[in-house]
């Protein structure tokens, strides 16, 4: 029991998360501020299967950025926000960078890696918004 307490302590807010909330805005915001490319969020509120509400996705040309990108994001969620990342993974290989905040998951891809997963097409009953300036 305590093993689970403990997991759950760890968790961020579950609360229902909105185009509009703090946290999103931030994390779109993070993304402009380092460059990040075609910046996409599916909305995944409706489809029963998914893990969260929201994924948001972005390019970069290379790993430094993608690391620049995340490392900004994760600074500007704990000091707006004071929301900290969940799990993370990706950050040693430099093609894909993944921060969990349990309720939006941030994608962060080479241009390559996008290409070749096409992650907006597997989740093409989302609904799909472009965040470009």
């Amino acid at each position: 029991m305590e093993t689970l307490n403990l997991l759950n302590s760890n968790k961020t807010s579950t609360k229902k998360l909105t185009k509009n909330s703090k946290l999103f805005k931030t994390i779109i915001q993070s993304i402009q501020d380092k460059k990040g490319e075609d910046i996409i969020s599916l909305d995944l509120r409706r489809i029963p299967e998914s893990v969260s509400d929201f994924f948001i996705v972005c390019s970069a040309n290379n790993h430094i950025q993608l690391k620049a990108i995340a490392d900004h994001i994760e600074h500007q969620l704990v000091e707006i926000c004071n929301e900290r990342v969940f799990k993370k993974e990706g950050q040693q290989g430099g093609q894909w960078i993944l921060l969990d905040y349990v309720n939006v998951v941030i994608h962060l891809m080479h241009n390559t890696t996008r290409q070749f997963y096409k992650l907006e097409d597997m989740w093409s009953d989302a609904v799909a918004t472009h965040h470009n300036l």
